[in-house]
């Protein structure tokens, strides 16, 4: 081999290898990202079954339902917090750990049904009572996203278009 065949070779690992070297590389670095991304979405819903496992198990307080429930004991009351707290805690790993001002499509949908589970707890009267206090301390983005969809909810309003 001399010093011609070294250079072409050279020429064709720059030319042709290297930039398929790279591409190889960032596609292998974008589905890492989707993984960990679908592992992170996995562990937050089964952190909402889990919740919604502690609902069940308070069926007394019925969580379930947009109505507050009347007649409260104070040790119901106290549980109903816990099970509200434990919820705005939940919602908020959710914010900072899925939401993205700019989403891809997946995202998106990924994201709308956390929303959704959101919105539906909005709905409940007793819950929007206690925001005030739960939100106290967390983070300024989330607390200002879930009282935008408070208000949305309250008035009856949708923030997104649903697909026809």
């Amino acid at each position: 081999m001399n010093l011609e065949t070294w250079e072409l070779l050279s020429y064709v690992v720059t030319v042709v290898f290297l930039p398929f070297a790279i591409g190889v590389f960032l596609f292998e670095q974008r589905k890492e990202r989707e993984n960990e991304e679908e592992a992170t979405w996995q562990q937050l819903s089964d952190a909402y079954i889990d919740f919604l496992e502690v609902v069940l198990a308070n069926s007394d307080l019925k969580l379930r339902s947009h109505e507050p429930t009347p007649d409260l004991s104070d040790e119901q009351r106290e549980r109903m917090w816990v099970v509200f707290d434990m919820l705005i805690s939940l919602f908020e790993r959710a914010y900072l750990l899925a939401y993205e001002p700019d989403m891809s499509a997946k995202q998106d949908r990924r994201w709308h049904s956390w929303e959704d589970y959101m919105r539906e707890w909005c709905q409940r009267e007793d819950f929007r009572a206690c925001l005030p206090e739960l939100l106290r301390g967390e983070d300024p983005d989330f607390a200002q996203y879930i009282l935008r969809l408070v208000q949305e909810e309250s008035s009856g309003s949708i923030s997104r278009i649903m697909p026809a």
